[in-house]
């Protein structure tokens, strides 16, 4: 499985971005899909995830009612639109994938087996 975020970028605050994720090798519906995101000195953060089969939603307290994480399937790419953007988002954003992960652990880094490079995101105040 190979993952590649991108979309990132320097953005006012209150501005929005859309951050997407192509993925490839045995991903889909199969694989539970998720965004984190990192500042230097923190440990990667969960934003959002993608429930595999189902294709439920999953969103951190800090990021509900700004973020939407979807998924297209046909296009092999997973997308997190977030409005509203404070300079607390300000972080590198990774894509994770994995197909064992049980929900419990759905907002657990360590637990996601496939990562793609970060994408830059810095929030101006």
């Amino acid at each position: 499985v190979q993952l590649q975020a991108f979309g990132g970028g320097l953005v006012q605050t209150g501005g929005s971005l859309r951050l997407s994720c192509t993925y490839s090798g045995r991903t889909s519906r199969t694989y539970t899909m998720a965004w984190f995101r990192q500042v230097p000195g923190k440990e990667r953060e969960f934003v959002a995830a993608v429930w595999r089969d189902t294709g439920r939603t999953y969103y951190a307290d800090s990021v509900k009612g700004r973020c939407t994480i979807s998924r297209d399937n046909a296009k092999d790419t997973l997308y997190l639109q977030v409005n509203g953007l404070k300079p607390e988002d300000t972080a590198v954003y990774y894509c994770a994938a994995d197909a064992r992960l049980i929900f419990s652990s759905i907002s657990v880094s360590e637990q996601y087996d496939y990562w793609g490079p970060g994408t830059q995101v810095t929030v101006s105040s």
